[in-house]
Order: C-alpha cells, then sequence, then structure tokens
C-alpha cells in the first residue's frame, strides 16, 4: 500500500455485504435475483471499465462532457474548501475533472472491491501528490459514517455513472437519505443521473455488440463458482437486458438455457429451462422526476447540466 494511501476498513462494521447470504437467499426466492453491487470483484470492476468504452454505452462519455463544460461551475458552488466523497471509487477521467477544477485538500474514494478500491485510489496518491487520498471499503448502499478526518469539512460527495438507477425509487430515495445524514449542514451531493429516452438507445446500451456487457453479467455466476461452494454453470446462462417501458428502467437477467440444478454452499436450486435470475436494474428518470425524489430526502436542487441530446444530466444538490 503506498504510504500517501489513508485506508479505512468499513466491512466489519456493516450489514449486508455477504455473497452467500444474498445468494442463497436470492436463489430461494420468486423471482431468483441477486444484488448488483455483487457484480464488482477486481474480474467485474475490470470488465465495468471496458463496458463504459464501448461506442453503445452513452451514459460515460456523455457524463464525461457534461463534467468538463460544467466543472469551472461546479467548483464555485462547492467553494474552495470542499473535500471531494466519492462513491464507488475510480482513476477515472470524470474525477479528475473534479479534482483539477476543484484542487480540493482531500479526497475520499470509497467501494466494495477492495483490490479495486485500492489499485484506484493509489493511482490517484501517485498522480496528484498534492492531494490527502483517503480510502474506504465499504458498501455504501447501507448506512455508513465518513472517517474522522473528514468531520466538519464542507464535504461535496460525487456519485457518477446514474448507479442511482440501480435503485428503485423508494431504495432512491432512502439511499439518498443516508447520503442526507451522511454529508455535514452546507455538504454537496453532485450526482449522475440518466435520462428517459428511446427505447432502442437504451437498449443497445446494454447489449453492445463486443460483448461485454454479457459477459460482465455472466461474471457474477463466475464470482458465486470461485468464492462459494457451488457447481454452477455459467455456460449454461445467458445474458439478457431489456427496457421495462411501464416501470421506466433496463432489467438486466441471467437466463438458463435449460432445466437445471444448481448446487450452492449445500442447498440444491432448480431453474427451470427460460427461468431468469434478476440481476440488475437501471431506472431512468425525467429531470423533474428526479428532482421531487432528492427533495423527498432533504435535499435542495441548485443546478443542472444536461447535453445538447438530453441524453443525461448532472445535479447539484444542497443538504437542507
Amino acid at each position: 500500500m503506498s504510504a500517501a494511501l489513508h485506508f479505512h476498513d468499513q466491512r466489519r462494521t456493516e450489514a449486508g455485504l455477504s455473497l452467500r447470504d444474498e445468494v442463497l437467499a436470492g436463489f430461494a426466492d420468486t423471482p431468483k435475483h441477486v444484488a448488483p453491487k455483487f457484480f464488482y470483484d477486481r474480474r467485474g470492476s475490470e470488465l465495468f471499465d471496458s463496458i463504459c468504452r464501448q461506442p453503445e454505452y452513452y451514459p460515460t462519455r456523455t457524463e464525461e462532457l457534461i463534467l468538463r463544460r460544467a466543472a469551472n461551475d461546479i467548483a464555485e458552488i462547492a467553494g474552495a474548501d470542499a473535500s471531494l466523497v466519492e462513491l464507488g471509487s475510480g482513476a477515472s477521467r470524470k474525477v479528475r475533472l473534479l479534482l483539477e477544477a476543484l484542487h480540493p485538500p482531500r479526497y475520499l474514494g470509497i467501494d466494495i472491491s477492495e483490490e479495486f478500491l485500492r489499485r484506484s485510489t493509489e493511482l490517484l496518491a501517485t498522480d496528484y501528490p498534492w492531494l490527502e487520498v483517503h480510502a474506504a471499503c465499504a458498501d455504501f448502499s447501507q448506512p455508513m459514517r465518513l472517517p474522522e478526518d473528514f468531520d466538519g469539512r464542507h464535504p461535496l460527495a460525487f456519485f457518477p455513472g446514474s448507479s442511482i438507477g440501480n435503485f428503485d425509487p423508494d431504495e432512491a430515495q432512502a439511499f439518498l437519505g443516508n447520503l442526507h445524514g451522511l454529508l455535514a449542514e452546507d455538504g454537496g451531493l453532485l450526482i449522475g443521473v440518466d435520462l428517459r429516452k428511446d427505447r432502442r438507445t437504451l437498449e443497445a446500451a446494454y447489449n453492445d455488440r463486443a460483448g461485454v456487457t454479457a459477459a460482465f453479467n455472466l461474471n457474477l455466476l463466475e464470482r458465486i463458482r470461485r468464492e462459494l461452494d457451488s457447481d454452477i454453470e455459467p455456460d449454461s446462462f445467458s445474458h439478457r437486458a431489456f427496457y421495462n417501458e411501464a416501470a421506466s428502467r433496463i432489467e438486466m437477467h441471467l437466463v438458463s438455457r435449460r432445466t437445471q440444478e444448481v448446487r450452492v454452499e449445500g442447498e440444491r436450486f432448480r431453474f427451470a429451462e427460460g427461468e431468469s435470475l434478476h440481476t440488475e436494474n437501471s431506472y431512468k428518470y425525467s429531470v423533474d422526476g428526479f428532482r421531487d425524489l432528492a427533495r423527498g430526502a432533504g435535499f435542495r436542487p441548485l443546478a443542472l447540466w444536461t447535453d445538447p441530446q438530453g441524453l443525461f444530466s448532472v445535479h447539484y444538490l444542497q443538504r437542507e
């Protein structure tokens, strides 16, 4: 570990991190499901980085374009002494745009995948020697606390990538409520939110021609096989992603290619041919719809930036 990196392990004080418990409960439920946070082991994080570079996947490059254009405005709103807290840590160009515009005194990256977290934050510590870099290995979908170094330090939380869409609207409001409690009274939240658009654009983004999203989805089964006592065969499932217009969300599933029985930790689960394991939702919002959600969690919308095509939005919210 780099001497410049301050590492905080918050996993032992939190609930909700057990892959074993999640799989046993989700496989026994109807319909079967596993939470998308378990995509992100080392291989899953690498595959997601590759997804972000696919031509069909507009959210990453569009959000980056918005942030590049808005970075100075964001810095002015946040203020000169704002500490930056990134939920879902990365060494990507998006957070670098903010670091270079805000020039914050300290940065905290939070992620569930320790190996990926250490690698990404150590890279930031190397590339920005003037920056005090912290890393917290934690499940930010659960209530958590900031390290003592950030107490009363005017934090700006950064939640990019429209990851808020992985929660259903009630869960999203509860998550925003957790962030409200995490931030100081004058704290801000900069958040990327994917917008509603035509089905063709949405479905193409989650079914790239190179098959990277399919590999990312199937890696969840590879992880179960690696980390748990299981005979599950990833090749006996196929990737499926589609837009559920009534719910305004993309759904990702792993569909059983045949009738089969799989063993996990001594328990057996039957999959019928065509039965799916629901692995992710990605909700899409209107600008007004998301602002109403944020207000319900105690935030006041301060600023909004979108791209010319109206594909994506970045919101600056103030804690009230």
